[in-house]
């Protein structure tokens, strides 16, 4: 079978052959003689030999190919670098706030006296220490449902009445829904906050045996609280560092100082950007920071900017720093009334 293959291979060969030959006798510019066999064979051999150069062209360009892996090679090592570079551009180690250590520093050297609201009413103050540990953490869980939307001086009280009444699992399902608004009024939202109370006690009862959850999701998970409520539970109530804290006074903070490389409209936002920069040791007392310096300084309407150390390096300080205008007193010349 392959040998008649070869040989009609080799039939075609020929038959390409003398249709060349054919070919060649009609070239304008080309005078041939009359056909003999002296002639076409004289003009095969020029074809063959032709050929063969043509195929000892095609042998010298891959060994100049391979003659050239050294320069490859150090293309691959050229590009493996640039790809490397990127990389480490890429992992968002590379974007920093300017100033925002002495920035830091400055607040820092603010809240020394820990006299702000959060100081004294924070989640971490408002819960029994000397209550048993489930009841402590249910008490530290209850307090940040409270604080959405309020003022520390409005949930630290309905805290203390809640402890006065009773501030267990247990207690508060036994409470009816009437009496649990009065307790905790006049929180934000106070109506929707006796549902999410009543339905995650109810939860915690069944689900954790009393307890709050050790997980972020599963904190998440519970009604009425949202991520910043769950990290600083994690945070107070279990000890773990899950992330930062992220509320209204963090938030717009961390704008004003262009601590978030775009400006962001949510404290979720603000959160995933202020943890793809600031080092993870600072996590647990951002919050506690510019929730006091908020409180005090750097207030939402009319900010204190003459009395904050940060007043020459703020990005948005320089618009509250305005010289005022000066009033001008104009003197005006009374004529006396001539005498009668």
């Amino acid at each position: 079978m392959t040998t008649s293959v070869y040989f009609t291979s080799t039939q075609r060969c020929t038959r390409s052959m003398s249709q060349l030959v054919k070919k060649s006798d009609q070239l304008p510019g080309k005078k041939h003689t009359a056909k003999n066999p002296e002639d076409k064979t004289t003009l095969k051999e020029e074809i063959k030999t032709k050929d063969k150069k043509a195929n000892t062209k095609k042998r010298n360009h891959i060994k100049i190919e391979y003659d050239e892996t050294k320069d490859a090679q150090d293309f691959t090592e050229e590009t493996n670098a640039k790809i490397m570079k990127t990389d480490k551009v890429d992992s968002g180690s590379g974007w920093r706030p300017s100033n925002w250590q002495e920035q830091f520093a400055n607040i820092r050297e603010m809240r020394k006296n820990l006299d702000a609201p959060v100081d004294i009413m924070g989640c971490e103050r408002l819960a029994d220490k000397e209550a048993f540990p489930k009841v402590y953490r249910y008490q530290v869980l209850l307090s940040l449902m409270l604080s959405s939307q309020t003022k520390d001086q409005v949930t630290a009280a309905a805290m203390q009445k809640l402890k006065t009444h009773g501030c267990t699992i247990s207690n508060i399902l036994q409470t009816d829904d009437k009496k649990l608004g009065e307790l905790i009024y006049p929180v934000g939202f106070w109506k929707r906050k006796v549902e999410y109370i009543k339905k995650t006690s109810v939860i915690l009862q069944e689900k954790y045996n009393g307890d709050i959850p050790e997980t972020l999701k599963e904190l998440c998970a519970l009604p009425g609280v949202g991520p910043k409520m769950a990290h600083l539970c994690m945070i107070v109530a279990w000890d773990a560092l899950t992330g930062i804290g992220v509320d209204t006074h963090v938030h717009r903070i961390s704008n004003r100082l262009k601590w978030v490389k775009k400006p962001t409209s949510q404290p979720e936002d603000t959160r995933k950007a202020l943890e793809s920069w600031l080092p993870k040791e600072h996590w647990k007392e951002i919050n506690w920071l510019l929730v006091g310096f908020g409180q005090q300084i750097c207030l939402p309407v009319s900010p204190k900017c003459q009395a904050c150390l940060n007043k020459g390096i703020c990005p948005a300080g320089k618009g509250y720093l305005k010289s005022p205008t000066k009033k001008t007193i104009k003197q005006v010349k009374v004529k006396s009334s001539p005498e009668k």
